[in-house]
């Protein structure tokens, strides 16, 4: 493959990656190609980058290397942030996202037994947004898919980990799910 095909398919490697980055050696064995040619590719991009009009660049951090947004262009980055459609959630998808996170991992159905209603539209909504996913299927007839929350979902809410939740009151579970959607919604509107 030629230089010009390897740069674009490790740009294209480096934007999947996202959070994760990725790692010298896992470019070299992705690539199939040695040591030497992933710095090449890499500095490559970077000089791309760096010399011509683009809004990316590429990060390096304790040896895994990122796709990322230009720094002098965070202005423009805050504006949309501003002018973006609200990323509110609906009531409902707020009740089921804390039915999720209180007693992960759980099903749809189970979901909407404590709701009372359907829930596929909530759902489809929180897995669209990546707060909550599939993570695996219950052993029981049917095997329905079980839903857990996400990292994204720690990070939406400003959370460090799902300890973080504040306890629910024993007693009443319709209580208990007001409580978090409070809980949720406050969050919601630091956000």
């Amino acid at each position: 493959m030629e230089l010009k095909q390897l740069k674009g398919v490790l740009e294209g490697l480096l934007f999947v990656s996202g959070d994760e980055g990725l790692s010298v050696k896992q470019i070299k064995d992705v690539l199939s190609v040695d040591t030497d040619a992933v710095y090449v590719l890499l500095d490559e991009l970077k000089y791309d980058y760096e010399h011509q009009q683009r809004g990316l660049s590429i990060l390096e951090q304790k040896g895994i290397y990122y796709l990322t947004t230009k720094p002098d262009h965070a202005l423009y980055y805050e504006k949309m942030k501003e002018t973006t459609i609200s990323s509110r959630l609906s009531q409902a998808a707020l009740e089921t996202l804390a039915i999720i996170a209180y007693q992960q991992p759980i099903t749809k159905v189970e979901v909407e037994d404590i709701r009372g209603v359907k829930s596929d539209g909530p759902v489809q909504t929180l897995v669209s947004r990546f707060l909550i996913e599939e993570c695996g299927r219950k052993e029981t007839s049917g095997r329905p898919i079980l839903y857990q929350t996400t990292k994204e979902f720690l990070t939406f809410f400003g959370l460090s980990s799902l300890e973080e939740l504040p306890p629910l009151p024993d007693d009443d579970m319709n209580e208990a799910v007001k409580e978090a959607d409070l809980f949720f919604n406050d969050l919601q509107d630091e956000n």
